[in-house]
């Protein structure tokens, strides 16, 4: 029993498979990058509902402190220690420690 293909059909077969590959792989490129955008749009948000919460937060307490308690050393450590916050985050924020770039595989730079 001999199966005889005529030619043409088979290379168009062929090249349909391969067309497939390559809207396949694009697509899944696509998806990629849009995650990343949507993972980055989630690190801002979750920063600066962190930054309002914990700005609500320490300006109830020193609000308490200072309306109910005459003590001097603890109005002094209750509005000095929001400097040592604001310090600890403005030093992490101007030191680059990492970087967001996406790591390359196969050969380093292009």
């Amino acid at each position: 029993m001999t199966v005889n293909l005529p030619m043409l059909p088979l290379l168009a077969g062929l090249g349909v498979l391969i067309g497939l590959v390559l809207v396949w792989r694009a697509g899944r490129r696509s998806a990629k990058a849009a995650a990343e955008a949507a993972r980055t749009g989630t690190r801002l948000v979750s920063l600066a509902g962190r930054v309002l919460l914990g700005g609500a937060m320490l300006l109830g307490i020193q609000w308490l402190v200072i309306t109910y308690d005459g003590d001097t050393t603890l109005r002094l450590v209750v509005l000095g220690l929001p400097d040592l916050f604001a310090a600890y985050v403005l030093t992490r924020a101007l030191t680059v420690s990492t970087a967001d770039t996406p790591i390359r595989r196969k050969g380093g730079q292009r």
